[in-house]
């Protein structure tokens, strides 16, 4: 066999690629194929039983055409490109799409060829409707609102709102997003099926929702107008208002539509009407036309029919469908909303048990403060434990020394009351010594006057005997003899002057030197006296400086006891005292030695009055 003969057997195929409005598909196909082939294995591929709403469109020079069905691919004005491409799209659209659109994958082809007609302004749309409608696109791509995933620019990238929208207001990109947002919210629980529906529910209300513009004349003269074919009938607008019909024929009022070669024309059902006639630009464009008017009035007549077998089959299925996926999104949403629940349950436990971390932290925190206060608190409690004892031993001591005190000024006190009874002795002394000095003083007053007596009886004896002698010598003679015969009686008158006088000065020197005597013994005991006072003194400072640190103690621990201590006042006037004795006893030593002893005595009269030694008790 040929090399030739071959390729005859080999089947000759060709590249088509298929663009829906969400996906893009290649395909390989045998040439004899028709167009009906490639429709079906793109409904198949794609899922769809619904095939009479959609149809392959492609490009023919400056406008498009729909692939028909009865003819080989091949054989129409497709592109010679290869791949050969095609656009699965509506081709016809529903009166209702509640009712008539039953398979949720026809329901989404709908949305996102509707949701793009929107976006390039193909299908005018007000700024209102323009964000509700994305809104419900939100929903159908994010599901549920969640502030905590969908933060703000979330949005940013997807065209939701056509330009001419964008353009008309003066609001930035946030604050149609914040707008969208707010709508957006309150789809919450809304499937996306439920969103795609609710989106095609309100985009069938517009007004160019589902039309086929064609641009036409009414005569060859006239003006240009504009054709539209939708699934109501046919409207003829002017060409700036593409809203609002200037005439409309409903497919209920049409009885027949038929063209030769540019002229179209359009036959009421009431044969009173007026024929319309109008004219297009190419042949190919009355075709197409022609080929739309067909297909929307077959499926209003359909509409209006009972449903086939098919269909009745197709509804069932898909409410059952709904039902399950009703009862699936119910369960979906009773576990979503249970695991939300466990989450919240799940961030509470988690929050509680970071609260109760926390707690036990601080617990421990506290604890361990409280651990190192009682060992603070054990320590201060050791610190004054000792501090007690060191408080009750100082007590203690301060006790003792307060006994002490006490003893030693019960001692001072007995030392003071013998001081005082030799103080008193001491004047006493001095008052005896005083005494006895007067009493010397007259003595030797008396003695002096004896001395004076005996001195004038002696000069009138001698002036006597001088006398008797010159008178008579013979008895001066007698006398003589007497006294010759009788010396010691001579003697003895002329030893009486010498002997009084040897012994009054040695009784006056005898006395003179038990007063010195006695004046340096009382002068001992003075010195001995004021240096036990000193000493006092000292032990007096003493015993205020330690009275004042037990006054001081008393005051830390609560009480205050006054010890007994001698008074500095009564030191003060012992030692005048003292001192004054001293100067007495000076006086009358000096005074020993005064030859006139008349004097002495108003001297030490005058001191004791002086000082008022007398009047001292």
């Amino acid at each position: 066999m040929s090399i030739l003969g071959l390729k005859k057997k080999q089947p000759k195929t060709f590249k088509v690629k298929v663009i829906t409005m969400d996906a893009e598909m290649e395909f390989s196909c045998e040439v004899k194929w028709k167009g009906k082939d490639l429709f079906d294995l793109v409904c198949r591929t794609v899922g769809l039983r619904e095939t009479w709403f959609f149809g392959l469109r492609y490009t023919v020079k400056d406008t498009y055409a729909w692939l028909k069905q009865e003819k080989r691919v091949l054989d129409q004005e497709v592109p010679k490109d290869s791949p050969i491409m095609f656009h699965f799209l509506a081709k016809f659209f529903p009166e209702k799409v509640e009712e008539e659109l039953v398979q949720e994958i026809t329901q989404h082809l709908f949305f996102l060829q509707v949701k793009k007609q929107i976006l390039d302004e193909e299908i005018f749309c007000s700024p209102e409707a323009s964000v509700l409608l994305a809104s419900y696109a939100v929903q159908a791509k994010y599901g549920d609102y969640d502030p905590n995933f969908h933060k703000p620019g979330f949005l940013a990238q997807d065209e939701l709102l056509p330009k001419r929208v964008l353009m008309q207001y003066q609001m930035t990109a946030d604050m149609w997003e914040e707008k969208i947002t707010a709508w957006y919210a309150e789809h919450r629980g809304i499937a996306r099926d439920e969103a795609e529906m609710e989106y095609l529910k309100i985009a069938q209300d517009l007004e160019m929702y589902g039309v086929s513009y064609f641009h036409i004349t009414q005569n060859k003269r006239d003006t240009d107008l504009l054709l539209g074919v939708d699934a109501q009938g046919l409207h003829i607008y002017s060409p700036n208002n593409k809203l609002n019909p200037s005439k409309s024929f409903p497919w209920s009022g049409i009885r027949n539509i038929s063209y030769s070669e540019k002229e179209f024309t359009i036959k009421p059902l009431d044969k009173k009407k007026d024929v319309f006639k109008f004219y297009s630009s190419q042949l190919r464009v009355n075709k197409l036309i022609l080929q739309l008017c067909i297909g929307n009035h077959d499926l209003f007549m359909r509409r209006r029919k009972v449903d086939s077998i098919e269909v009745q089959q197709m509804k069932a299925q898909a409410k059952e469908e709904k039902a399950r996926k009703k009862m699936e999104r119910q369960i979906l949403a009773r576990e979503k909303q249970m695991r939300e629940e466990a989450e919240r349950a799940k961030e509470e436990m988690e929050r509680r048990l970071f609260q109760l971390q926390d707690e036990a932290r601080l617990a421990n925190e506290a604890l361990l403060r409280s651990e190192e206060t009682a060992d603070l608190l054990a320590e201060k409690a050791q610190i004054a434990e000792e501090e007690a004892k060191l408080l009750a031993h100082k007590a203690a001591e301060a006790e003792q020394e307060r006994q002490r005190l006490e003893v030693t000024a019960m001692k001072t006190k007995e030392e003071k009351r013998l001081m005082e009874q030799k103080m008193r002795e001491a004047e006493q002394l001095a008052v005896k010594l005083v005494e006895q000095s007067e009493r010397r003083l007259k003595e030797a007053d008396h003695l002096k006057q004896d001395l004076t007596e005996a001195k004038d009886a002696e000069r009138r004896a001698k002036q006597k005997l001088l006398e008797i002698t010159k008178t008579t010598y013979p008895l001066w003679a007698g006398v003589l003899a007497w006294t010759a015969h009788s010396p010691d009686l001579t003697t003895s008158r002329l030893d009486f002057k010498d002997s009084d006088m040897k012994r009054l000065s040695m009784e006056i020197e005898r006395e003179r030197l038990e007063y010195m005597e006695k004046s340096k013994h009382l002068q001992d005991q003075l010195k001995e006296l004021k240096t036990e006072i000193e000493s006092l003194k000292l032990e007096e400072q003493q015993q205020q400086q330690q009275a004042n640190m037990y006054s001081l103690h008393n005051e830390a621990r609560g009480y205050v006891q006054d010890p007994l201590y001698i008074s500095h006042s009564n030191v003060c006037i012992l030692s005048i005292l003292l001192d004054l004795l001293l100067c007495i006893l000076k006086i009358i030593f000096c005074l020993t030695d005064i030859k006139t002893t008349t004097t002495y005595i108003p001297w030490i009269k005058l001191v004791f009055l002086k000082y008022n030694l007398f009047s001292y008790h």
